[in-house]
C-alpha cells in the first residue's frame, strides 16, 4: 500500500480503529480520511455511498462494529445483528462501487464453532455450532466475511478478512458489566482496591482459556496484511498462546495491587471453553506480535489510571432532608 494513498479508517474512535490510525500515522500515511458517527452514519446506505463517491478512497480498514461482552450480547442481541449487518454491507458495497483498491475487514475469534478443534484453523469456520451467547454478532460478522469473498469472486474486489483473538489495550471500555473480560477485570479489581472490598467475584468457573492480543499488535498486523496479503482465505491474528481466565484474573490482581480474595459465581456462563487460534498462516508471512500479555496488562492499567479511573472511595449521596 502506497503510504501516500487516500485511506479510510472506519471506526477510528474505537479500540481497533484508533490503534490502526496510530499505526498508519507512524508508517507515514498522511492522507487519512476520518468520520465519526455524527459525521457519517455507516448504517445509512445512501450516506455511505455518497461519502465514497465524493472522497475517492483508495484503501479501507473496516474496523467499525458494534461489540461487547457476554452480557451486552445477551441484552442487545437485535442491535448487534442489525447494526453490524448494516455497517459492513454498506461499506463493502460502496467501497467496491467507488473503485477502492483494497479493503481489510475485521472478524473475530468468537465466530468459530464453540467446540472447534484447538488450536482453531481458519478452515474451521462454519463447521459446527457457535457459542449461543454471541450468536447474533457472530452471524453478522460471518456474513461480512462471506460478502468479502463473494465480491472478490464475482467482481474481482480485493477484500481480505482478518480474525483477531480477544483484543485489549488503551482505548478499551472499562465498564464493569458491558466490557470484555480483561478490561472489565481491571476495572473491578481497581475499584475493589480503592473501596477496600474484601473480594472480587469472577463469572463462571475461571477454567475457560482465552487468547489475548494487544491492540497495537493487531494494528501492526493489519498494516502488514494490507501490504502483503491478497487472498480470499481468512487469516487468524493472535499471539498463538492462551491463558485460563482465573490465571488472567490473578495477573490483573497483581498488576492492580489488589490483596483481597477472588471468588466465583458459578451461576454465570463460561462461554467458549477455549479459544486458541492457529496462527501459523500469519506467522509464515513473517509477522510476530511484540507485546507480551504481562506488558500489555501493565500498559492497559496505566492508560486506565490516566483516563478516568477513580482514586477515592465513592461516598453515599447526602439526604436533602435534615435529620431531626
Amino acid at each position: 500500500m502506497d503510504r501516500n494513498s487516500r485511506i479510510f479508517v472506519a471506526g477510528h474512535r474505537g479500540l481497533a480503529g484508533s490503534a490502526i490510525l496510530r499505526r498508519l500515522a507512524e508508517a507515514g500515511c498522511t492522507d487519512l480520511v476520518l468520520r465519526d458517527r455524527s459525521q457519517l452514519d455507516l448504517t445509512d446506505q445512501a450516506a455511505v455511498r455518497s461519502f465514497f463517491d465524493r472522497e475517492k478512497i483508495e484503501y479501507v480498514f473496516l474496523a467499525a462494529a458494534k461489540v461487547g461482552g457476554i452480557l451486552a450480547n445477551e441484552r442487545f442481541s437485535a442491535d448487534f445483528i442489525r447494526d453490524n449487518l448494516l455497517i459492513q454491507t454498506n461499506v463493502i458495497d460502496a467501497a467496491w462501487r467507488s473503485g477502492v483498491k483494497k479493503l481489510l475487514f475485521l472478524g473475530s475469534s468468537c465466530l468459530y464453532p464453540k467446540f472447534a478443534e484447538q488450536p482453531v484453523k481458519e478452515e474451521a469456520l462454519l463447521t459446527g455450532a457457535m457459542e449461543p451467547s454471541n450468536k447474533p454478532y457472530a452471524i453478522a460478522k460471518i456474513a461480512g466475511i462471506t460478502m468479502c469473498q463473494a465480491y472478490r469472486r464475482q467482481y474481482g474486489f480485493n477484500a481480505i478478512s482478518a480474525m483477531p483473538s480477544n483484543l485489549y489495550g488503551p482505548g478499551d471500555h472499562y465498564e464493569p458489566e458491558n466490557s470484555h473480560v480483561l478490561p472489565g477485570l481491571i476495572r473491578r479489581f481497581h475499584d475493589a482496591r480503592i473501596d477496600g472490598q474484601p473480594s472480587v467475584t469472577l463469572w463462571g468457573t475461571g477454567t475457560p482459556r482465552r487468547e489475548f492480543l494487544y491492540i497495537d499488535d493487531l494494528a501492526d498486523a493489519c498494516l502488514h496484511l494490507m501490504d502483503s496479503y491478497d487472498g480470499e482465505d481468512i487469516i487468524n491474528v493472535g499471539p498463538g498462546e492462551d491463558i485460563a481466565i482465573a490465571d488472567l484474573a490473578n495477573l490483573i490482581r497483581g498488576t492492580v495491587g489488589y490483596e483481597g480474595a477472588l471468588t466465583h459465581d458459578l451461576s454465570k456462563p463460561d462461554g467458549h471453553p477455549r479459544k486458541l487460534m492457529d496462527v501459523s498462516r500469519l506467522f509464515a508471512t513473517g509477522w510476530r506480535p511484540k507485546v507480551s500479555l504481562e506488558e500489555g496488562v501493565r500498559r492497559s492499567y496505566e492508560w486506565f489510571l490516566a483516563n478516568g479511573a477513580r482514586t477515592a472511595p465513592e461516598t453515599p449521596a447526602r439526604s436533602t432532608q435534615a435529620a431531626e
